[in-house]
């Protein structure tokens, strides 16, 4: 059964709108999940999947302030929205004409993601919120924050193998310091884990000077800004590609504001709204890094059956009455 043109544009339009939701809820969950750290609310429910023995929601409990409930509950139900948009762009994906494999894939990755951030949720509770638990959790949605952006560049371009538009030293240069960004988040959770926002006041933490962790944390900021300087010297000499420098620009704007954060973080006592700040500025560097590294290759265009302008007079919308 052929699909009207007008339906292509419209869905493609909508699978964008989803795609960056989902780069969004990817990175806010990221957030709220900090906020429950350093409110001490991560064990406010103590139980998963449910909230309390007996019940999904929170309910007066002796030995759990209502607020700790309901900070926790509001983040375990962000997941189910952050579901919501994943199981949407899969089946946007799907319904999609011609159905691309790349993006089904990407859409289904996302969908996955969020089931595994469930499962993983469900183990940090049952285990006491063990730091390391709590560090996967973290790194995952980064991981998926990532994942977001590839799909969501997998709609603007077409589904030809990716071809470098920097030369392979570069690119090679650029996979390396993708690779010292994970690290970089790595060394972050082991900060965290060590600091004073344990998520409750019970939990154990990371038996590990928190200032040499912090140092090794700041090495790896210098070591990356160190490969964006370089990469950013070739950008700007091997292309002229306006939206590539203009992405360099936007990564070096947001690894700088997210180091100066981080030192008066430290400086500060590391108060609680800057440790959320912080995570938000993590995913904030995992998306301008991410728009980087596909900004620097090309899939080709977009497939001809999905691009507005073949269908804009076959659109019934904008027809004459």
């Amino acid at each position: 059964m052929s699909v009207p043109p007008w339906f292509t544009t419209r869905l493609l339009s909508l699978q964008r709108a989803i795609a960056v939701a989902l780069v969004i809820a990817q990175g806010g969950i990221a957030v709220t999940g900090s906020i429950v750290r350093v409110t001490g609310s991560g064990l406010g429910c103590p139980t998963w999947p449910q909230c309390v023995a007996g019940s999904l929601t929170p309910v007066a409990h002796p030995e759990v302030a209502p607020l700790h409930q309901w900070v926790e509950f509001g983040n375990r139900t962000l997941t189910g929205v952050v579901g919501i948009f994943a199981g949407l762009i899969v089946v946007a994906a799907w319904l999609g004409r011609p159905r691309r494999r790349r993006v089904v894939t990407l859409a289904l990755v996302q969908l996955g993601g969020v089931a595994l951030q469930a499962v993983i949720g469900g183990i940090t509770v049952l285990t006491g919120l063990l730091w390391w638990t709590v560090s996967v959790h973290f790194l995952v949605s980064m991981g998926l924050v990532w994942l977001a952006v590839l799909l969501h560049r997998s709609l603007a371009e077409g589904d030809d193998p990716a071809t470098p538009l920097l030369p392979k030293a570069l690119i090679a240069l650029q996979v390396v310091q993708a690779a010292v960004l994970g690290f970089l988040l790595l060394a972050g959770t082991f900060v965290t884990a060590a600091g004073p926002h344990a998520g409750d006041s019970d939990t154990p933490r990371l038996a590990l000077p928190v200032d040499n962790l912090a140092q090794v944390h700041a090495d790896l900021l210098f070591l990356f800004l160190g490969m964006l300087t370089a990469l950013g010297f070739a950008v700007h000499g091997f292309s002229q590609d306006a939206v590539l420098r203009r992405r360099f620009w936007i990564l070096v704007a947001v690894v700088l504001s997210q180091g100066t954060l981080g030192m008066v973080q430290y400086w500060t006592g590391v108060p609680e709204v800057l440790v959320s700040l912080h995570v938000l500025g993590a995913g904030a560097t995992v998306v301008a890094t991410a728009g980087l590294w596909v900004a620097c290759r090309s899939r080709g265009p977009v497939p001809a059956a999905l691009t507005p302008e073949t269908h804009e007079q076959l659109d019934p919308a904008d027809q004459p009455v």
